[in-house]
């Protein structure tokens, strides 16, 4: 439990509202140091003996945990105030309060896994330049040169030598496959020219490391983002020297972190062979993401951890736990009450990554830094803020929320989600920002206008169709409906009730019970809070009766069931049963007799008017019996023996 915040206005180069802080954050403040890390160490020391502490300072995080280490005491906490508020313009102390509040969360592990790299490496390129490479590797790593042309190659105790074509590279570090077509072995014996074998395809090795210096088309998606996957110019000879510094580095155990986590059974992918949603495989960028039937999997060691999948997941079958959206949540709610608790009134939320934590740091130093009001939040990817994230933001009060692009986001499922936000959220309230200058990143921000936050903040919870519901619902109140851009995951089914003929196909493949049949007669209903849009119900549909709507009804009438199409149910001629549909019957009926020689008669067209259990009786006894089997043999006797005897 943190007992108190340490204090350091930087040699004077910044003003901190004691007062403020402490009634924003709850912690009692020590006095403010001005040189905290040198000659006010001491402080520090007096302060970790006494029990756990925050140090106001990120600067020169190294000293106060090696001093701590020295000391034999629990490592402290910390939390930048200088760059992140500090050196900016205005009142800076209800964002303080916010940002040393939120630093005393504690963070959430992500699962994770061991990966064993035993070092063996697969170098691909002409020989002129995968020898000097296998050369310097081989008496690290167990290398294997494999030659994409002519080139003579001498052979070497320090690593094998092949010959070939690579069709296709899988997996990622300690556990890549890699498929070799024309692959030739060099013949150790005989003298002059080297000798080679036969070219076979298909043959596969496993390694650990690729190092690729083709120079063509990377041999996996997202080649920057496949751990374990080196690449680099064969014309720039120090890009290549400097992957074998990268190669000697990737053995040994890592930990690989599980960002995201599939559930199957909520997964709208495919059913009976029909696709509905694809979300997830059109947008991961590493191909992590592949077909499985009725679901998506994906493969844990091939993921990089942008988070888009999960974003744009419409059943919230994929989550992401790094860190998950509930954390996320509860981060945006400290920071916004903390904010408002210290004496604030409209906050603006930047999100923001690392590169984006880098300019923050930068516009400080040498700029204006960030307005008063603009409270950052860094996350280690930001590709995953989906459009609920950005609602919740509205939601816990946030007059803005900005999302820092860095030159390395995968932007496209931002783009989507932003324009789904906004049609929710009202416009002017979310943005991505996509500048590389810190300058310009300051300007934007103290020029942009701020609109009225939320007069009354909400808590949204739950999954993040939950969450998103919940801040539209604070957003927009009075239960209206919102009309939605094509592909969002909310929305309603319009039947034509003239060409639908209850046939129930739709709810035979609907993977999220939004369409429902009624047991008892034929009645299509359906429930448009569950509703995905993913489409399956459109296109197994034979009378091509459906149509989606997207949209988000606010209203508690999205949360029941309502009835899309119904009709009179059909008496069965013998027992009086209810089945089937009165039309369809009829509309067959009309169709089939005396047109059909199965139906040339009253007592064959009947049975179309029966119940399954009366036409199955009615059958067994007609003439034509279907069911009748071959007569039963005699049961043969004595008696028959003896007649068949010379002597009787």
């Amino acid at each position: 439990m943190v007992k108190s915040l340490i204090l350091c206005d930087c040699a004077g180069s910044q003003h901190l509202d004691v007062s403020a802080i402490e009634a924003g954050c709850g912690l009692s403040c020590s006095k403010v140091h001005t040189a905290l890390c040198t000659t006010e160490l001491s402080a520090v020391e007096a302060a970790l003996s006494e029990g756990e502490v925050l140090i106001a300072c990120q600067q020169e995080r190294a000293t106060f945990e090696a001093l701590a280490e020295d000391m034999e005491v629990d490592l402290p906490g910390f939390v930048d105030l200088r760059d992140r508020a500090g050196w900016g313009e205005g009142d800076a102390g209800p964002k303080m309060a916010a940002l040393a509040a939120e630093a005393m969360l504690p963070t959430p592990e992500t699962p994770a896994v061991d990966v064993i790299s035993e070092g063996v490496c697969f170098v691909i390129g002409a020989g002129e330049v995968v020898e000097p490479l296998a050369s310097k590797l081989g008496s690290v790593l167990a290398v294997t040169a494999l030659i994409t042309d002519e080139a003579e190659v001498m052979p070497s105790e320090g690593f094998d030598v092949i010959r070939g074509q690579v069709r296709q590279v899988r997996g990622a570090l300690g556990g890549f496959e890699v498929r070799i077509d024309r692959l030739q072995m060099l013949e150790p014996a005989g003298r002059g020219a080297q000798l080679w074998s036969d070219a076979k395809d298909g043959a596969r090795s496993a390694c650990d490391i690729v190092i690729d210096l083709t120079g063509g088309v990377p041999f996996v998606p997202a080649p920057e983002k496949r751990e374990g996957y080196l690449r680099a110019d064969p014309r720039d000879p120090v890009a290549v020297a400097d992957l074998a510094f990268e190669a000697v580095q990737m053995t040994g155990t890592f930990e690989k972190p599980l960002y995201v986590q599939v559930e199957e059974t909520l997964c709208a992918h495919s059913r009976a062979e029909q696709v509905g949603c694809s979300n997830c495989l059109e947008i991961c960028p590493t191909g992590a993401i592949t077909s499985a039937g009725d679901h998506v999997e994906i493969d844990p060691m091939v993921c990089a951890g942008c988070g888009a999948c999960a974003a744009l997941c419409p059943s919230t079958a994929i989550t992401y736990q790094d860190p998950a959206v509930s954390f996320v949540l509860a981060r945006m709610q400290m920071l916004a009450r903390s904010y408002r608790k210290a004496g604030g009134a409209a906050p603006r939320l930047l999100v923001h990554d690392v590169h984006g934590a880098e300019m923050i740091r930068l516009a400080a130093r040498f700029g204006r830094g960030l307005p008063a009001d603009v409270i950052p939040m860094e996350l280690q990817v930001i590709s995953g803020f989906g459009h609920a994230e950005m609602l919740a933001g509205l939601a816990h009060g946030f007059a803005q929320v900005h999302l820092l692009l860095a030159p390395t986001t995968e932007r496209d499922a931002l783009d989507r989600e932003l324009v789904l936000a906004e049609a929710i959220g009202g416009t002017g309230k979310l943005g991505l920002i996509d500048v590389t200058d810190p300058d310009a990143l300051s300007d934007l921000l103290y020029e942009a206008e701020v609109p009225v936050p939320l007069g009354d903040p909400v808590l949204p919870m739950g999954n993040r169709r939950q969450i998103a519901r919940l801040a539209a619902q604070a957003l927009n109140p009075g239960g209206s409906t919102l009309p939605l851009p094509t592909g969002a995951p909310y929305g309603a089914v319009e039947v034509n009730t003239d060409s639908c003929t209850l046939c129930l196909s739709c709810v035979s493949l609907c993977p999220s019970g939004a369409l429902i049949d009624n047991p008892d007669m034929p009645q299509l209903n359906f429930q448009e809070d569950a509703c995905l849009q993913c489409g399956m119900c459109q296109t197994i549909c034979p009378e091509q009766a459906i149509t989606l709507v997207p949209q988000l009804d606010l209203s508690d009438g999205a949360l029941s069931q309502r009835v899309l199409n119904e009709e009179e149910p059909f008496a069965c001629v013998e027992c009086g049963a209810l089945f089937g549909v009165k039309s369809t019957i009829e509309r067959v009926m009309d169709k089939l007799v005396g047109v059909n020689p199965m139906f040339a008669t009253s007592d064959q067209a009947k049975v179309m008017q029966m119940c399954d259990d009366c036409r199955v009786e009615a059958q067994f006894h007609s003439e034509n019996n279907p069911f009748q089997a071959a007569p039963k043999p005699r049961v043969v006797r004595t008696e028959d023996y003896f007649s068949k005897r010379k002597d009787h």
